[in-house]
């Protein structure tokens, strides 16, 4: 997918959201359990009742890798009901030497087509850029996330002062464009996406979160919008365990419609 068709699909729905499918067996609704493929019910359930307000699906790949060849099936099924005018993101979160990332390039990208991936760029260039080798795909680049641990290492200055994700900020501009190359900026961390979006005004940010874990909307908002709306918006588990009763699937698609009647306020207001 290309940028310019993202932006359009963001100003069609009104809506900068991805809802993440982090299938969890142990939190889905029960009577789904009875199901041939309980993963796959849940996240068609999902997805048929989100589609119409989210521009982005992201499956978190460790969820359906934890059952083995079977959630490797469940994935690709599930990769496949997504529409094809909306975003997705495998959430793989990898990154190797070359040679090794441009195979994972290729399972995500060729083999299941989805048009993105999270990458870790603590191995550097040569790790990061066989991910950039395909055309209208992108890369998600780890930069500033919202995780306890993230302050182990991201914020780590240096010598003249810069943190460890402005230095991620700053090489990896060289790899990517704003056309292939997007960032994971976490709503928690409030003032500093602003920050982020001064070292990278033209790019797209994955923006982790909001909701479960406390980040503002309209803070990411404020701080991270650009001319082109610049933000994906995730969330998971505020939408999709809202219920975990029959009526999840409605419960869900409840969520996902006030949080774009929200971002449909905050595009008129900054756009």
């Amino acid at each position: 997918m290309t940028r310019s068709e993202l932006f359009a699909q963001i100003q069609q729905k009104s809506s900068f959201l991805c809802v993440g499918l982090d299938p969890d067996l142990e939190k889905i609704p029960r009577h789904l359990l009875a199901e041939p493929d309980p993963i796959f019910s849940f996240c068609k359930a999902i997805i048929e009742e989100t589609a119409d307000f989210a521009v982005a699906y992201k499956p978190n790949i460790a969820f359906f890798e934890a059952m083995g060849s079977k959630g490797w099936d469940t994935l690709a099924k599930v990769e496949e009901l997504i529409p094809a005018d909306i975003f997705t993101i495998a959430d793989a979160k990898r990154g190797d030497i070359g040679n090794t990332s441009k195979l994972y390039a290729k399972a995500f990208f060729e083999s299941m087509d989805f048009d993105s991936i999270t990458v870790a760029p603590y191995m550097g260039e040569d790790s990061v850029t066989p991910f950039l080798e395909f055309e209208n795909k992108w890369v998600i680049l780890l930069a500033l996330t919202s995780n306890k641990g993230s302050l182990d290492f991201q914020l780590i200055q240096d010598q003249n002062g810069k943190a460890l994700y402005q230095s991620v900020l700053e090489k990896s501009q060289a790899w990517g464009t704003p056309d292939n190359l997007m960032y994971v900026v976490g709503a928690t961390r409030g003032e500093l996406i602003g920050e982020v979006r001064k070292a990278a005004p033209e790019h797209f940010f994955l923006v982790p979160g909001v909701g479960a874990q406390g980040g503002s909307l309209s803070e990411v908002a404020k701080y991270g919008m650009n001319s082109s709306c610049g933000l994906l918006v995730n969330s998971s588990r505020g939408i999709i365990y809202a219920s975990n009763e029959k009526d999840f699937g409605k419960a869900a698609r409840k969520e996902a419609e006030k949080l774009q009647l929200e971002m449909k306020e905050l595009l008129d207001k900054y756009l």
